[in-house]
């Protein structure tokens, strides 16, 4: 099955092309859909300038600044195969974790893949209130759709095409992650979790999400469990 990374993009001038090297080398890619949303930093200047260079990719420019979750949506639309696999673009995920999450859809027993931070593998030691933040969020998941997930919040998310295609989605900021397990859970959307690495950057580093998200994703939450 043919593989779409969609990687939504916002003032990440100083990581994207490490980032596409790295998705680049694992070889097991066949599209790389950069969404830049309004980067003003010089982001989108240096994507069009090394866009040669990336025959697989394919740069779409938001001409205004409207959050992550609607560049992902974007970048969903987009993409022309058969998987999608979200990839921020802050190097915070190990693209070589690529194969363990697709080995779950390959062998017939998932439709969707989280890669939890959570499972065991090799992290970064570090901003210990923003796990727990995720671990809470994560339990009143588990609360609200009866479901055993070890990371709601992973960033790391792969889908069949045809299943995140069929969803309606609304998330304009970091309201995503818990808009789109509240919907795959609801309509009992096979999800596999596998470990992956993990190597978060600290606020000084540009880490983007803040308290406020965390807020808005258990009102999300709650939101999804009664309405669509």
């Amino acid at each position: 099955m043919k593989l779409s990374i969609v990687t939504p993009v916002y003032n990440e001038r100083a990581t994207i092309e490490e980032i596409l090297r790295r998705v680049e080398a694992v070889g097991l890619v066949d599209e790389i859909i950069i969404v830049d949303d309004g980067s003003t930093d010089g982001t989108r200047e240096l994507l069009q300038e090394i866009a040669p260079n990336y025959p697989i990719m394919r740069l779409i420019l938001h001409q205004h600044n409207q959050g992550k979750g609607a560049a992902v949506r974007t970048g969903i639309q987009a993409a022309r195969c058969e998987l999608i696999l979200i990839q921020d673009a802050d190097l915070e995920y190990d693209p070589r974790d690529y194969s363990n999450l697709l080995r779950p859809i390959e062998e017939g027993i998932a439709d969707v893949v989280y890669g939890s931070r959570f499972l065991g593998a090799p992290r970064r030691s570090t901003m210990f209130w923003h796990m727990v933040a995720n671990k809470l969020l994560t339990l009143m998941t588990n609360i609200l759709y009866n479901s055993i997930l070890s990371d709601m919040e992973t960033g790391y998310k792969l889908f069949k095409s045809e299943v995140i295609k069929s969803i309606p989605l609304r998330a304009r900021r970091f309201d995503f992650e818990p808009e789109v397990t509240a919907k795959l859970l609801k309509r009992r959307i096979r999800i596999f979790e596998v470990p992956i690495s993990f190597n978060p950057r600290e606020y000084s580093e540009g880490k983007k999400i803040g308290l406020g998200d965390a807020f808005m994703a258990a009102w999300t939450l709650l939101k999804y469990r009664f309405v669509d």
